[in-house]
């Protein structure tokens, strides 16, 4: 006989569904049922059915009787009486109950995922309905009773991963819709549903089922969490990014090494460490077993080249390495934060509830890769490196050279198998004299493929007459074949081939190649492509070539057998190539700029020019390791004015992606250089005043002014009114936010009169929109009006969009003040338009918060709310510390106004920490003003009398007007607040 309680509790009998009486014998059954194998004494049984009805007793012995008739058609269950009370006699196998809790556990040890499948769809298949659906639970038992509701949904969830990791998306989409149909709240089966969508191409569809969620989440005061958010993103923007190269063609052998990294992938294994020799394939393995394992990582698949054993460049830092990949995971690169602990954390959310795959190639060392290792369940590391790894960097893999019959199956492929057949004694002694080692092999069979008229006797005679490596190793097999085919280039492909083993940077596109080299484009372009049709250079991207570090090892240990300076000559042309091309792109992307930007002291002919600022930007982006590579080696190698002028002119890509402390990093290295000669006060004036902006951005404001105060100077003996001016104002900005308001007004006021001097309509707009700022501080609200509404036309004259977005919120928030509350609306509005179109994420996220401040006071909460999570989001990476104080104290003052103190409070102490932290003394008497009135509407008079004081202190030592607002409202309390 069995028994089904997975649905309406039936009993059935060789096909037949068994009578099981009337509801109260329904419940007797029920608890023998829920106690199988075990006695329930009479007393339990009547307490359990029929609650405090104690006369009810007697009524037992007839339901057991009744039972016991049913069940006479089979002979595999009894209801014995024991001394201790009735008891079922079952196996646990006539338990729907009891088969689904087995075949789950059977599903969780079986490593074989489709058997896993086919467990658990026997599993889910059991269930009917609800558990005991037709039985009144607290009838039986009430909470006594366990239901398995949440044990089928876990199982459903469960199932559900499995068939997403196989491909069988569409068994898992249509059993998930039931589950979300039902119950919208239910995170996790909405994520998977989502993700089963988008494997069906359904991005429409999974868009929807966010958006019920969040609507039933918002019910429960909850948010969607990093993983619905990053399905929601990838539902919007499309299929996921891959920034893998292609797969190296004629991959043979290693099917050891791609089982044991497809193993650990499904066991749940965060990383796999690959190490072995220069040469030996470590890259090649990780990229092909990353395609290899594409569907069960349908998120992204990634490649991220760290450098650790790069000639001439440096180990790729983690806050660079992530600077790559978060924009790749689709994070605006302007939405990047600023400290590496901040990307860290935001590259973790990032991958959780995802599955991706990473190659991390070339690791100098752990410490290098740790903080890249996912720790998200269902992604994977692949690291490559010449060391060997920790244990807590992934299960090891030792790459050993190919085996013989790997590296011939390797070069027949390669060089053409009728070219080679009936050879195979010469192809063996080819891959041998190869050492094994799959680069080397390649480079032969390039060698091989493109001489066709050389027979293979031929080749094998140059290997064996080739000489050793010129780089410090000892793999003189693996070597000959790259000594051979460098001998068979003629001279101009060897010295691009030479020159590109002293490359500063990653990589090399068409033009830069050509500068490198000293030719034209076009010449530069056929070199390029012969040196990668023998297997030399490899382009990973269209006409953007790199050079694996074993080769670019070789190629640096060669010497110039024309001129002693070639090396430094080459370097200074490429040098030249980025300020040239990089001073076009600046000025095209940031026109608004140009005014104050130093121009280059060179030229160069292949230099690059830019039609529009998307396609100067994209540049700079490309380019961004390169140009900072050559910063670096022009200090390096005393250059300083390379040095310095590339750093200030890609100040403004840094600051606008706010990666200011990759930034200032890089420019300290041309500060060094710089300052070392004393009589380059141009280059030490530019230095000061960009190092000074940034660290004003990240509310290190002592720093900032100091650093601008050093400046000062160095413009005035120059002459440079427009440096004066700048310098000014960045002297103004952080004494504004120090409290010291008339010294602000002093310096803000100078740099207007010199930005007036040299007709700079830009910077005197700038001036006047601080000064309107600092005037609204005060209570000058006319006076700020005015201000504001001269520096917008300015601004428009000069069609600088950010410059107006700026303005406009600046002028909506006097508006705000003096009730104009249309005209505000409608100044932030226009704000957030013109700051989306030009991309700031900065300004944007101010604008929306000032919408909604706007709305809070047209007592519009809903939409207050609205707008200032949606500024929360847009903020949320950001490292401006202004901008950061003033969301949590807007958010604080809407939760006050909707009567939620508890909220407000915690807002409000967030925004007072902050400021307090960045010596920003105007945010914090606010805060600690809005602490204080919170506090006293919750009855905590004696917390908030602190709180009163310190505001009213610290606004009377601003000489703001606040101060005498604040002793007005102490002294009209009668609590202990006064």
């Amino acid at each position: 006989m069995e028994f089904r309680m997975l649905g309406p509790l039936e009993a059935w009998h060789e096909g037949a569904l068994v009578p099981l009486g009337d509801q109260q014998q329904r419940f007797v059954l029920v608890v023998l049922l829920l106690h199988a194998n075990k006695p329930v004494p009479v007393e339990r049984l009547t307490e359990i059915v029929w609650g405090d009805n104690p006369k009810r007793r007697r009524l037992v012995h007839g339901y057991i009787s009744k039972l016991r008739i049913a069940f006479r058609i089979a002979d595999d269950v009894s209801i014995d009486r024991t001394p201790t009370g009735y008891l079922l006699r079952l196996s646990e196998d006539q338990m729907d109950t009891a088969r689904f809790e087995q075949l789950r556990a059977d599903a969780v040890r079986e490593r074989d995922q489709h058997r896993a499948i086919e467990l658990l769809r026997s599993a889910v298949d059991l269930w009917r309905g609800r558990f005991l659906e037709d039985i009144d639970i607290d009838r039986v038992g009430g909470t006594e009773v366990m239901s398995l509701d949440d044990s089928y949904l876990d199982a459903v969830g469960d199932l559900a991963e499995l068939e997403l990791a196989v491909g069988d998306h569409r068994s898992a989409r249509d059993r998930l819709r039931r589950v979300v149909r039902a119950d919208p709240a239910r995170y996790r089966h909405a994520g998977l549903l989502m993700r089963a969508l988008l494997a069906s191409g359904d991005r429409v569809e999974a868009i929807r089922v966010f958006q019920v969620t969040r609507a039933a989440l918002a019910e429960l005061d909850m948010e969607p969490g990093a993983v619905l958010r990053n399905l929601l993103a990838r539902a919007e923007h499309g299929d996921p990014a891959s920034s893998l190269p292609f797969r190296p063609g004629g991959f043979t052998g290693r099917v050891q090494e791609i089982d044991m990294i497809a193993a650990a992938a499904d066991a749940g294994r965060r990383a796999v460490w690959v190490s072995g020799a220069p040469g030996v394939g470590k890259t090649g393995l990780a990229t092909e077993a990353a395609h290899r394992l594409r569907d069960r990582f349908p998120d992204g698949q990634f490649l991220v080249r760290l450098n650790g054993f790069t000639p001439n460049v440096p180990a790729t830092s983690v806050g660079d390495a992530l600077t790559q990949l978060l924009p790749e995971l689709g994070m605006p690169a302007e939405q990047i934060p600023a400290s590496d602990g901040q990307r860290i954390a935001l590259y973790r959310r990032l991958l959780y509830g995802t599955r991706r795959v990473f190659v991390l190639d070339n690791a100098a060392s752990p410490e290098q890769v740790r903080p890249l290792l996912p720790e998200a369940p269902g992604c994977l590391a692949i690291v490559t490196s010449r060391r060997v790894g920790e244990p807590d960097t992934g299960e090891h893999i030792r790459l050993a050279p190919l085996s013989p019959d790997e590296a011939i199956e390797l070069f027949r492929e390669l060089a053409g198998p009728d070219r080679v057949r009936g050879k195979s004694a010469e192809v063996a002694a080819v891959v041998k004299r190869c050492g094994y080692l799959p680069m080397p092999v390649r480079v032969a069979a390039a060698l091989f493929r493109r001489h066709d008229r050389w027979p293979l006797d031929h080749l094998l005679r140059l290997l064996e007459e080739s000489g050793p490596w010129h780089a410090d190793t000892d793999d003189v097999a693996g070597a000959a074949a790259v000594r051979v085919s460098y001998l068979q280039l003629d001279e101009s492909q060897r010295i691009m081939f030479r020159l590109f083993g002293h490359l500063p940077g990653p990589d090399l596109d068409v033009a830069g190649a050509a500068a490198l080299v000293g030719c034209d484009v076009a010449e530069a372009r056929r070199l390029l492509d012969d040196l990668h049709e023998v297997c030399l250079l490899e382009e990973v991207a269209p006409e953007r070539y790199q050079m694996l570090d074993p080769l670019k090892e070789f190629a640096a240990a060669e010497p110039s057998p024309t001129t002693l300076t070639e090396r430094a000559d080459a370097l200074l042309r490429l040098l030249n190539f980025y300020l040239v091309s990089l001073s076009g792109a600046v000025g095209v992307a940031y026109p608004f700029d140009r005014a104050q930007l130093p121009t280059p002291n060179c030229s160069c002919p292949v230099s690059l020019t830019f039609a529009n600022a998307d396609a100067a930007l994209a540049w700079i982006g490309t380019e961004r390791d390169n140009l900072v590579a050559a910063i670096r080696h022009a200090a390096a190698h005393g250059l300083p004015e390379h040095a310095w002028r590339l750093a200030v002119l890609i100040w403004r890509y840094f600051n606008t992606t706010s990666q200011l402390e990759d930034w200032i990093e890089t420019m300290e290295r041309a500060r060094e250089i710089v300052f070392a000669d004393q009589g380059n006060e141009y280059g030490q004036a530019h230095i000061l005043l960009r190092l000074a902006t940034a660290h004003n951005r990240l509310g290190r404001l002592t720093e900032a002014r100091d650093l601008a105060e050093q400046a000062l100077p160095r413009w005035t003996r120059l002459g440079d009114v427009r440096g004066e001016a700048a310098t000014l104002c960045a002297i103004a900005i952080p004494t504004t936010q120090m409290g010291r308001h008339d010294e602000a007004i002093a310096h803000f006021t100078a740099a207007l009169r010199k930005y007036e001097q040299c007709g700079d309509l830009r910077g005197q707009a700038h001036a006047l929109s601080m000064l309107g700022y600092l005037n609204e501080l005060r209570g000058n609200l006319d006076e700020a009006l005015r201000q504001h509404l001269a520096a917008v036309p300015m601004l428009r004259e000069i069609d600088h969009v950010q410059g107006v977005a700026h303005a406009l919120n600046n002028l909506g928030s006097v508006q705000h003040q003096m009730g104009l509350l249309d005209d505000a609306l409608a100044s932030h509005r226009e704000a957030w338009e013109l700051a989306e179109e030009v991309g700031d994420e900065c300004v944007v996220a101010y604008a929306l918060n000032n919408i909604g401040n706007v709305h809070r006071s047209l007592g519009q909460f809903a939409e207050a709310v609205d707008h200032q999570e949606r500024a929360r989001a847009v903020a949320a990476t950001m490292s401006d510390a202004d901008l950061r104080t003033r969301l949590h104290r807007d958010r604080g003052a809407t939760a006050q106004a909707m009567g939620n103190h508890a909220e407000a409070l915690r807002a409000y102490q967030s925004a007072l920490g902050l400021a307090t932290s960045t010596g920003n003394r105007a945010h914090e008497a606010r805060a600690h003003r809005s602490v204080a009135r919170t506090l006293h509407a919750m009855g905590r008079h004696a917390d908030a009398a602190p709180h009163w004081r310190a505001a009213e202190d610290q606004f009377a030592a601003l000489d703001l007007p606040e101060a005498g607002e604040v002793r007005a409202e102490r002294v009209s309390l009668t609590c202990a607040c006064r």
